[in-house]
């Protein structure tokens, strides 16, 4: 559900490839992209893809659909290409499609490979792969990364370190790719309502709505599509002065400190 009022052909003539687009935060960027006149490709996993024609269908919108695995190479390099074929040189790239791998201390080297090939490598060969089938004019590039790449949580050595190195790439990328044209910035939601929160709320989403929300400044979890707004915005020309830098969507959540929203706690000189 869509939150937000679309720029009605803010997009048009431009072609829009989002990795893992077919649920969650990836459908809601490709969606929004759409109802701006963007002409867009996701990518999914074939036992998503099913599922993902539905709900788009159910909007009104029919993407290119493309399905296989990121950590596979030639499907990453494949992607770009079949985009361009289909519509032209491709302007902007969402790189989204990440394993959520979570093992710390324990973790097999099967856990952290994954973790990596299909998060930070697969950006970097989707990256390489973009500049091939650029807009002549440029474009730009939005990696989501996330508020678990610039914090420790326990037992997650796969997901934050594979996050963290998602921050780094984006800088290192937008330092090299402007000289073509290409702004590369990153994205970090915090707690958003996905799949993966409601599998996580075990039947009673109201109860964990609001203890999640008591990790965020603004006392609620966000929405998917108020991350795809700040994506969009990136991807504009209103930001055509941004490069290199992260975006953290995630409702005062890396802002506040071990207190929390203090609703137990007394400081010294306020009144009683």
């Amino acid at each position: 559900m869509s939150i937000r009022t679309a720029i009605p052909n803010r997009f048009a003539g431009k072609t829009a490839l989002v990795t893992g687009g077919t649920a969650g935060i990836g459908h809601a960027i490709a969606t929004e992209l759409m109802r701006e006149g963007c002409k867009v490709a996701v990518s999914t996993l074939p036992a998503d893809a099913g599922a993902g024609r539905e709900a788009f269908s159910a909007l009104g919108f029919a993407p290119l659909i493309l399905e296989g695995d990121m950590a596979n190479e030639a499907f990453c390099r494949q992607l770009v290409g079949e985009t361009a074929k289909q519509f032209g040189p491709v302007h902007f790239l969402v790189n989204n499609a990440f394993s959520f791998v979570a093992a710390g201390l324990d973790g097999r080297r099967e856990d952290f490979e994954r973790s990596l090939q299909v998060g930070p490598l697969a950006f970097v060969m989707m990256a390489q792969e973009f500049c091939r089938h650029r807009s002549p004019g440029g474009g730009a590039i939005v990696n989501v990364s996330s508020i678990s790449g610039a914090i420790a949580q326990p037992d997650r050595w796969t997901y934050n370190g594979s996050k963290g190195m998602v921050n780094q790439l984006t800088k290192c990328m937008a330092m090299d790719l402007a000289a073509l044209g290409v702004r590369v910035n990153s994205v970090s939601p915090g707690w958003i309502w996905t799949r993966e929160n409601e599998k996580a709320a075990a039947g009673d989403p109201e109860k964990y709505r609001r203890l999640w929300g008591d990790y965020c400044m603004l006392r609620r979890l966000g929405q998917a599509s108020e991350v795809a707004a700040a994506v969009l915005f990136l991807l504009s020309e209103d930001a055509s002065f941004i490069t290199g830098t992260d975006l953290p969507v995630d409702g005062g959540y890396q802002s506040l400190g071990p207190e929390g929203l203090g609703q137990n706690t007394v400081i010294a000189g306020t009144p009683d």
